[in-house]
């Protein structure tokens, strides 16, 4: 019997798999996107992304990005470009671009898991483009491949990342005009600061779904102190409050029982979700399909959040394009319920797709080609790649 782990992860393709053209090539192209104001992880004036293309025997092809971010995970450009021209791409030649299961067991023998897997930024490209791929060949959309009923439209969190409240009083603004509704916010390491920023976005917002994040900035005492004076400012979730080797400080803060505790950078793959669970770690999960080597394992743990009735929230590693359209695809699929901190479009500028994304209203419309569902413009991304 079909367990329901490997259900969740495999690709309903009855008669296609036998008849895949096989892999022919994977193409790397590392391109850089400007970027628009201050945010957090960024140092330099633009965000380096890898684009991954994947061609088949018969001229199938299918598009994936990977999106490291070394200030906030340890995957470099240079490594990412690395491990995928050096190590991934080797491996996965001449094999089936629908057994994306079997494409991830190769990649993680190639590369092997530490604690969890291992480059799991530089995998996502790889798993971005087999799922565009196989959704190019069935001719459906990735919900549809899935058979799910897909969302029209992801609903967005805009993002408060500032440095005195002035700030982010004009930042409120900013989103306002854009049309958002929703707000997050990046909390740690000043909790005085942060309880004065939750409860300037709560004034401006009373309706809002608040959310705030720490990116694992405070240490377990001052997180035990600052949760209860952030329920009281009106945040409704708090992501990884502690580091994400600071187990003992997830627990306590479960424990406390004040606010959900949302887990995010150290829950990479299914075997992270179900362990950290078991240990009453968290209430639900900031799902990255960046973080956890793309859509294979990403809808493995938002089953297991579905099965065991945990929050379920939608995040990124500030995604352009094609990244930013894996996410919208699985979140519009799974029925997200809260807002998506989906914030490529407020960060970055530029794109390479061919119809760039357009917020409407503080929301991003659903892509429905096959695939991932989005046309990348080839020309312009070969002009820009860069080694």
């Amino acid at each position: 019997m079909m367990t329901r782990r490997v259900f969740a992860g495999a690709l309903p393709l009855a008669g296609l798999a036998a008849a895949a053209p096989a892999i022919r090539s994977i193409e790397v192209f590392p391109v850089r996107y400007p970027v628009n104001g201050y945010f957090k992880f960024f140092t330099k004036p633009e965000r380096q992304t890898a684009f991954v293309k994947i061609t088949c025997e018969d001229g199938t092809f299918g598009w994936g990005q990977s999106v490291p971010l070394p200030t906030w995970s340890y995957e470099t450009l240079e490594s990412v470009t690395t491990a995928l021209r050096g190590y991934l791409a080797p491996a996965l030649a001449g094999r089936n671009p629908t057994d994306i299961a079997g494409a991830h067991a190769v990649m993680n023998k190639v590369i092997a898991p530490s604690f969890s897997t291992g480059m799991p930024i530089a995998k996502a490209g790889i798993d971005l483009a087999l799922h565009d791929i196989s959704g190019k060949l069935a001719g459906k959309s990735l919900p549809e491949l899935w058979g799910r009923k897909s969302l029209s439209k992801i609903v967005l969190s805009w993002t408060v990342n500032t440095k005195s409240i002035a700030e982010a009083e004009s930042t409120l603004a900013d989103g306002r005009r854009r049309g958002y509704k929703h707000f997050n916010i990046k909390v740690a390491p000043d909790p005085k600061f942060d309880v004065d920023l939750a409860r300037t976005v709560r004034r401006f917002a009373p309706d809002c779904f608040l959310w705030a994040d720490a990116n694992g900035g405070y240490d377990t005492d001052t997180a035990l102190t600052v949760i209860p004076k952030l329920k009281d400012a009106g945040v409704n979730v708090l992501e990884q409050p502690v580091a994400a080797n600071r187990l003992s400080g997830f627990a306590a803060a479960k424990r406390q029982g004040v606010l959900p505790i949302i887990l995010d950078e150290g829950v990479v793959s299914i075997a992270d979700l179900e362990e950290f669970h078991k240990l009453g770690l968290l209430d639900g999960v900031a799902m990255k399909p960046a973080r956890t080597a793309g859509l294979y394992d990403a809808r493995l743990q938002v089953e297991y959040l579905e099965r065991n009735k945990l929050m379920f929230l939608g995040s990124g590693l500030t995604d352009p394009d094609v990244a930013l359209a894996a996410a919208l695809v699985l979140y519009a699929a799974y029925g997200l319920k809260y807002p998506a901190a989906l914030n490529g479009l407020q960060y970055l500028a530029g794109s390479f797709l061919k119809a760039p994304f357009q917020v409407e209203d503080g929301a991003l419309r659903t892509p429905t080609g096959p695939g991932l569902g989005v046309d990348v413009d080839e020309e312009k991304v070969r002009k820009a790649s860069h080694d």
